[in-house]
């Protein structure tokens, strides 16, 4: 589905990412690990086409298809999902128009009509019932005013509505009480399937503990400089990555 090979890239011309490769498939959990400065948001970033990244070496294709020339909404319209460490504010537009917005222009990438109004009502019903989403909180404006779970829940949400084929959550834990953490964990568990793939970016086990990857990665100084299963992410956690930083250097 998605593969890296020997990815360099770099943001106002110092280098972050040092040569990733990485294949993720149909229906796996990635979850990528690494201490502050590493390039897991970067790593995200550059998936998602952020124009003030630049790629200097290696590739990136989805199908098979190099994403090197693909802009950040065709990435989005192909089904590259990116949900924001910190999602911005939109005043005075609703969730609900939001998603009516996305979906139907990702209709239109692809050539097709406006999803009918009944058709995309039903789909929201559906949508937020599944979440455990309030009908209130689909009325107020994008992220006005929410907190920390509640901006992450409706980025879950989006994921929901848009059913990417590889949604990458950027630290979708931070600043999440246990409560928040589990609301937002059981909806990404409740949209996996065999059809599509999730790349977790975090730096804690926590999350770990809600959804359960199939493969560990560490990044350390815009490398991969450890893969495993899900034991890696409880050895990180016993010794911290100060081990992993030596046996990179070794």
């Amino acid at each position: 589905m998605l593969k890296i090979k020997n990815l360099h890239a770099s943001v106002d011309g110092k280098e972050i990412l040092r040569g990733i490769n990485l294949e993720v498939k149909a229906g796996e959990v990635h979850a990528i690990m690494g201490p502050n400065g590493s390039g897991k948001s970067t790593l995200a970033s550059v998936i998602a086409g952020k124009e003030e990244f630049e790629v200097t070496e290696g590739s990136i294709e989805l199908y098979g298809e190099d994403l090197e020339d693909i802009s950040p909404e065709e990435r989005a319209h192909k089904g590259v999902f990116l949900s924001f460490q910190y999602p911005v504010e939109i005043p005075g537009v609703s969730v609900t128009n939001f998603m009516k917005t996305a979906i139907n222009e990702s209709r239109k990438a692809k050539g097709l009509e406006d999803m009918p109004a009944k058709e995309m009502l039903k789909l929201i019903r559906e949508k937020s019932e599944l979440l455990e989403i309030d009908r209130k909180f689909l009325s107020r404006s994008l992220n006005e005013g929410f907190s920390g779970g509640e901006k992450k829940r409706n980025e879950i949400f989006q994921m929901a509505m848009l059913e990417p084929k590889v949604a990458i959550l950027d630290e979708t834990d931070s600043g999440l009480d246990i409560d928040a953490l589990r609301i937002v964990a059981n909806g990404v568990n409740k949209l996996k399937s065999k059809d599509n793939a999730v790349i977790l970016i975090t730096h804690y086990q926590r999350l770990l503990e809600y959804i359960v990857p199939d493969f560990v990665h560490v990044l350390h100084n815009g490398k991969i400089v450890k893969s495993g299963g899900k034991e890696l992410a409880l050895e990180l956690e016993d010794k911290g990555y100060d081990w992993l930083k030596q046996e990179a250097t070794v």
